[in-house]
């Protein structure tokens, strides 16, 4: 069965670009581009990965991180922060937020899919 990993990514070409290369390393997908929605389609979708996206419109990814961090049924999700905006102490702000690993946009796919298969528990294919 596929690790399914939840996108949250309010760019539209970072979001299709994520989805596309997991979709195609032969991941389940479930795209998110609205912060706010979030939550509720993580506790639908139960994934085994979220990857967030930290400036978001309405809300912070660091909040969406920690909230997720709070809700019993996604505590135990890792979570993939990628941010353009890598500043001095944002890496540990990130990782203090509950984020599992972290990479800054933009993001190359090689990086991304060893954060990912470390994060999920798979060996790179």
């Amino acid at each position: 069965m596929a690790k399914r990993i939840l996108v949250v990514e309010d760019n539209d070409l970072n979001r299709k670009l994520f989805c596309d290369v997991l979709r195609a390393n032969g991941f389940e997908v479930e795209p998110v581009a609205d912060g706010e929605l979030a939550l509720n389609a993580a506790r639908a979708f139960a994934p085994d990965l979220a990857i967030m996206d930290i400036q978001l419109p309405n809300i912070s990814g660091l909040d969406l991180i920690a909230a997720m961090k709070r809700d019993t049924t996604l505590a135990d999700v890792p979570i993939l922060a990628v941010t353009a905006y890598a500043g001095k102490g944002d890496e540990e702000r990130i990782r203090d937020a509950g984020a599992a690993d972290y990479l800054s946009k933009p993001v190359s796919i090689r990086p991304f899919m060893e954060a990912v298969r470390a994060l999920v528990g798979e060996a790179a294919g």
